[in-house]
């Protein structure tokens, strides 16, 4: 059987930003005057792209949406990889399906431009043919455009046989709503909400081994 190609989310499922994201948010915060959010609080926000994000943490502010987003992402490009880390496992993970034939690709709701510096840093971007993130499609998860973005960079044809990998219920959609397996990577920060998904993994490490095993097959 042919290696599948595999659309990964970022956040959650390949590394944990989630000290990073919380700063920038409460640094934003604190540029308007008010206090910073606890890290339990802001994760439970992740999920739905930088617009949402700053929504959520400062509804009260809505009117001046794009102007908190601008102020965000500055934060964010500014503090990158600071408390930033690549999940126990993911490496291997990767370079064993790297070595099956699988192509990867990364596609994120996270702003285009940032997600290549990200893994550059972390030494993983050289696993991925291409990455898509926000920006780059007028709609952003749980819409499957991303996935198709990338598919058409990496010119391949999207295959009922190819899979999604994520940790957020808009990862598990995008799945399904573009006729893909699924992965859901357990040990991120995201929350399934009853979404279907045909594997789940504590550690990316297992999904190697559970390809390797059906590419046997």
């Amino acid at each position: 059987m042919k290696a599948p190609t595999i659309f990964f989310d970022l956040d959650g499922t390949l590394i944990d930003s989630r000290g990073d994201i919380a700063n920038s948010v409460n640094l934003t915060r604190a540029d308007y005057g008010l206090p910073p959010l606890p890290l339990a609080d802001i994760t439970k926000m992740v999920g739905n792209g930088a617009r949402q994000l700053m929504l959520r943490a400062m509804p009260d502010f809505a009117g001046q949406i794009d102007e908190l987003v601008a102020n965000n992402r500055r934060q964010y490009a500014a503090h990158l990889v600071v408390h930033t880390y690549v999940y126990p496992g993911v490496r291997e993970g990767l370079e064993a399906l790297h070595a099956m034939g699988c192509r990867m690709a990364v596609t994120s709701n996270k702003t285009a431009v940032l997600i290549p510096q990200i893994l550059e840093r972390l030494d993983i971007l050289k696993f991925f043919e291409t990455t898509v993130g926000g920006g780059d499609v007028p709609v952003l998860k749980p819409d499957p455009g991303l996935l198709f973005l990338a598919a058409e960079r990496m010119g391949v044809e999207v295959q009922p046989t190819d899979w999604v990998a994520g940790d957020h219920y808009t990862d598990l959609e995008v799945g399904r709503r573009a006729g893909v397996h699924v992965c859901h990577c357990a040990y991120g920060f995201g929350q399934p909400r009853g979404e279907h998904f045909d594997v789940e993994v504590q550690d990316l490490r297992d999904f190697a081994a559970f390809l390797r095993g059906t590419l046997k097959a």
